[in-house]
């Protein structure tokens, strides 16, 4: 009986493992996923309204501007609220809106910078994310406990940059892209572990779903962040 259960053990153990990494595996996929169609929503809507006069002077030409630039953090603030209640198909619609209104709030960026260096940046910035995405995947390291300092960092950021609208100082500005660029890519990797570790093999399907739509939401969003940062260096003003 011993032989048995040993014989079984060391058969079973190392199965149940591999069972295991293939679904991490595919539910970081599916995060992944939904983080690049949200990019290339983004992208495409930012391209357009920023390419096209009669869309984007009646927005950036009166007050409306505001409510394009304000509505992302109302997605934000909306999904922080709803996340335990919502289903993962409004999740999945949430998304993708909040992607769209997202590529209106950028699309302000081809009228200020030339179009080769925003794709020069945002290769920059996908090399950054990825190098340190894989870093929070395959990493042994518990990232935990830089977890309070990013949130005082990108506390003091928000706050800064709100400041910096009213003073318009460059020096303030240069000071908080060089901190926020730290802060989101130190986000990524501790998000990376967080979508990791959070995952469990034997929730259900509605809820693996719904945890890939917010994973995907806190990648994405310090993906933006950090082109949006890298953008004040690399940036080549039209």
């Amino acid at each position: 009986m011993h032989q048995d259960e040993q014989r079984f053990g060391a058969t079973t153990a190392p199965h149940s493992g591999v069972i295991f990494d293939e679904a991490l595996r595919q539910h970081m996929l599916r995060v992944y996923n939904y983080m690049g169609a949200g990019l290339l929503i983004t992208g495409l809507v930012a391209f357009i309204v920023g390419n096209v006069p009669a869309l984007y002077v009646p927005i950036f030409s009166s007050p409306l501007k505001w409510v394009v630039m304000l509505a992302p953090l109302a997605f934000v603030f909306f999904f922080s609220f709803k996340i335990q209640t919502m289903s993962a198909s409004t999740a999945q619609f949430a998304f993708w809106a909040f992607c769209a209104v997202m590529g209106l709030s950028l699309a302000s960026v081809f009228l200020v910078f030339t179009g080769a260096s925003i794709a020069r940046t945002f290769f920059i910035a996908a090399t950054m994310f990825g190098a340190t995405s894989l870093y929070g995947y395959v990493t042994k390291r518990d990232l935990t406990q830089f977890g309070s300092f990013l949130m005082m960092g990108l506390i003091g950021v928000i706050i800064a940059s709100v400041v910096n609208i009213f003073l318009g100082s460059s020096a303030l500005q240069f000071a908080i892209s060089l901190i926020g660029i730290a802060v989101f890519v130190g986000l990524t990797a501790y998000d990376t572990q967080n979508i990791k570790s959070q995952f469990a093999e034997n929730i259900d399907q509605e809820s693996q779903q719904k945890m890939a739509v917010f994973g995907a939401l806190s990648l994405f969003l310090n993906f933006v962040n950090i082109f949006q940062l890298l953008l004040h260096f690399t940036g080549e003003r039209e």
